[in-house]
């Protein structure tokens, strides 16, 4: 078995082109990022692996439960070594004077209650697992993740992401805490078009968390990931567009269709992005945008209702686009009637990016 990774919100290729072509500032910050993520990628590798073999074993990774939904800490520019930090606001405390520590709390509240009030969800564990996030992490460092058992947030640069960016964003943090659903669920591994369908189930419901926070229906949406984030040397609207891949910001490179899948081995460069995770999840992406607008209504309902499904019960750790478009035309008929619109809508969105489902 290979191993899985954690999951950062901003793409090494990203950093990767911030190297090749920034400035020399730039590129000692994105060697930094890209130096920092690369150590810390393990722990969420084991816990991965523990949960979907081992769960019993895999305890022993996770936070030991205190019975609150949320946590949030303060590493104070610490490392991984020294992850949580200091406590600064547990479940049912006033707002503290950090911005950063508030939006973290609000964030992953809203994420909690979408899943426990959407599809009766209790947790990203289904368990009732404690939603631990860490701010300040390390220093001026561009990236957000899920470690496996927590979320990490750096503050950004302000030159590549705009500082304070990651926690503002409901979606980044919603797209990283869905990892830790994936986890528990299908344990999609992280490579090739399984782990593309991993960023991109975090990418659908990243975007609806937003979507349900704000009362926009499908129509409505932007369908954007990280709207905001950017800093000014990664000019654009946001980091990624289910709406339309590709056309997000400067370094995006995304395809909407199978005709401009991109074919990267899995061989550990960052440059190849495990074998083109973040950028051929595109291509899910898009079609879950399709289903969505050919379904109409609020996205996180039926649309939201049959990507949840088919992730929880239908995916494993190996199934790739193939399988998940077979899936969601089954749980479609079977969640909503065999032949109607719904089953339709997502038929037709799957074939419109390149598979045509059993």
């Amino acid at each position: 078995m290979t191993s899985g990774h954690i999951c950062f919100i901003v793409p090494p290729g990203v950093l990767i082109q911030l190297i090749d072509d920034g400035s020399p500032e730039l590129r000692t910050s994105a060697v930094r990022t890209l130096a920092i993520s690369e150590r810390v990628r393990e722990r969420r590798a084991v816990t991965r692996r523990l949960v979907q073999h081992q769960p019993q074993a895999a305890v022993a990774l996770l936070l030991a439960p205190v019975g609150a939904k949320r946590t949030v800490y303060d590493v104070d520019h610490g490392s991984q070594g020294n992850l949580p930090g200091t406590k600064v606001r547990a479940e049912g405390d006033p707002e503290v004077t950090d911005v950063a520590v508030n939006q973290a709390y609000d964030g992953s509240g809203t994420t909690f209650d979408f899943y426990e009030q959407v599809f009766n969800r209790n947790s990203v564990d289904g368990q009732g697992l404690e939603l631990v996030s860490s701010v300040h992490f390390e220093t001026d460092y561009d990236n957000a993740f899920w470690d496996g058992s927590q979320m990490v947030y750096g503050d950004g640069d302000g030159q590549m992401f705009r500082r304070g960016g990651f926690t503002e964003c409901l979606d980044v943090m919603a797209h990283e805490l869905t990892h830790g659903v994936t986890q528990f669920t299908a344990g999609l591994r992280y490579r090739a078009q399984s782990g593309a369908l991993n960023e991109s189930f975090s990418d659908v419901f990243g975007s609806l968390v937003r979507q349900r926070s704000l009362g926009q229906t499908a129509d409505q949406a932007d369908w954007l990931i990280g709207e905001g984030i950017m800093g000014p040397e990664l000019p654009g609207e946001a980091l990624r567009s289910l709406k339309a891949p590709g056309t997000a910001f400067k370094y995006d490179n995304q395809p909407a269709d199978m005709a401009h899948y991109v074919n990267l081995p899995d061989d550990g460069d960052p440059r190849h992005d495990n074998g083109g995770v973040h950028i051929n999840s595109g291509i899910p992406n898009h079609a879950f945008y399709l289903a969505a607008i050919g379904i109409g209504g609020n996205a996180w309902e039926k649309a939201g209702a049959i990507w949840y499904t088919t992730l929880t019960a239908r995916l494993s750790e190996n199934s790739d686009f193939q399988a998940a478009a077979d899936a969601t035309v089954a749980v479609s008929g079977e969640l909503y009637g065999a032949g109607g619109a719904e089953q339709q809508a997502v038929r037709s969105a799957w074939v419109q990016v390149g598979i045509t489902p059993a």
